[in-house]
């Protein structure tokens, strides 16, 4: 029961800090994947990368503390996840229209 509210926490923790970071972005690293006359896609990558750090976080806590057997497995359920739902509700993706 404590391996599931941890992973649904961390699982919350990477979504929002995709979410936030994606409509605020700090560090402004965007990739074009599409321009056409009307307008411009973009995908800014701050918010999945700030998630990937935060993740990256969890897992250095989890060898120091020696579980890493035993928590990573779910931490790294909880971000992927959080990337595929975040991915899915557009996170990062960015239209500018040419008018």
């Amino acid at each position: 029961m404590k391996k599931a509210v941890t992973t649904l926490l961390q699982f919350f923790l990477f979504l929002i800090v995709f979410g936030a970071f994606s409509l605020f972005p700090p560090f402004h690293i965007q990739h074009v994947l599409s321009s056409t006359p009307a307008g411009t896609r973009i995908f800014v990558a701050d918010g999945l990368l700030l998630a990937f750090a935060v993740y990256l976080l969890i897992v250095l806590i989890e060898v120091l503390m020696k579980r890493l057997r035993l928590s990573a497995p779910w931490t790294t359920l909880a971000f992927v996840l959080a990337a595929i739902l975040g991915l899915l509700m557009k996170f990062g993706l960015l239209t500018r229209s040419a008018f």
